[in-house]
């Protein structure tokens, strides 16, 4: 297998018989089958514009901590761990034993833009490292080293969801939502099987033959993302008591509660 970095794809076309090409800047590829697994950028099928929403995610990693430090916390298993807030943390031991801490704010920019200098959020950044010291008091004082963020792919149901195009030719799957390290192997052979048009037992989920609610066009798509992140930021104030607005999103099976 050959990977070509640098190459971002600008168009998937059919090309009969022959195959499907998939073009780049520099040139194209010619394929009897393609995988697409691109969903956090501009879709190249334009029936997941509708299901797609791009969001980014930040995270701190401190320095190091010392022994006495990492005994304070109780972390004796390492265990990678979550909250269970609506607009959850995560966080995971380094083997220099510095913690990564990163999530809450998931953020959408109105219009869905793409751009290299969203992924610094100054104002996320000293948000995160405040819900820091507030689960680590012990821990006060200690410095960030790293901050970074990213663009991710969510859907209405925060789950991955499946598809095929040019008549079974090309396979996707798109909409992890940031929980793709661990169900991308799942979803890669899903995508074969239906590359087979095999009946599997991946094949027969209700979560691989259905698709998620789509998203509005704009302006209403921005609107509608923006009251429901206001909304679970609210219910985690709350104690989780949830206003009419996710209550009518939990009546409709849409996924911002999980």
């Amino acid at each position: 297998m050959r990977i070509f970095e640098h190459s971002p794809v600008t168009a998937v076309t059919d090309e009969g018989r022959a195959g499907l090409r998939v073009v780049t800047r520099g040139g194209s590829v010619l394929a009897p089958q393609v995988v697409l697994g691109t969903g956090a950028f501009p879709p190249l099928l334009r029936r997941l514009r509708h299901y797609l929403v791009p969001v980014y995610d930040y995270a701190l990693m401190t320095e190091p901590l010392s022994a006495g430090q990492l005994a304070s916390t109780g972390w004796r298993q390492r265990q990678g761990v979550a909250d269970a807030g609506n607009q959850f943390h995560y966080y995971r031991l380094t083997t220099d034993n510095r913690i990564l801490w990163g999530g809450y704010d998931a953020v959408y920019y109105n219009g869905g833009r793409i751009t290299a200098a969203r992924d610094q959020n100054p104002a996320t950044f000293a948000r995160l490292a405040g819900h820091f010291f507030q689960t680590f008091p012990q821990l006060e004082g200690l410095r960030f080293t790293h901050r970074w963020g990213g663009v991710i792919d969510t859907c209405s149901r925060y789950s991955v969801f499946f598809g095929t195009a040019y008549r079974g030719r090309l396979a996707y799957a798109a909409g992890y939502t940031g929980l793709g390290v661990g169900a991308t192997r799942f979803g890669a052979d899903t995508m074969l099987d239906l590359l087979a048009s095999a009946r599997t037992e991946r094949t027969a989920l209700r979560m691989v033959r259905s698709k998620p609610v789509p998203f509005p066009p704009e302006p209403a798509r921005s609107a509608v993302i923006q009251l429901t992140r206001a909304s679970l930021a609210r219910a985690d104030r709350r104690e989780g008591r949830r206003n009419l607005w996710l209550r009518i999103l939990d009546r409709l099976g849409l996924g911002f509660d999980s």
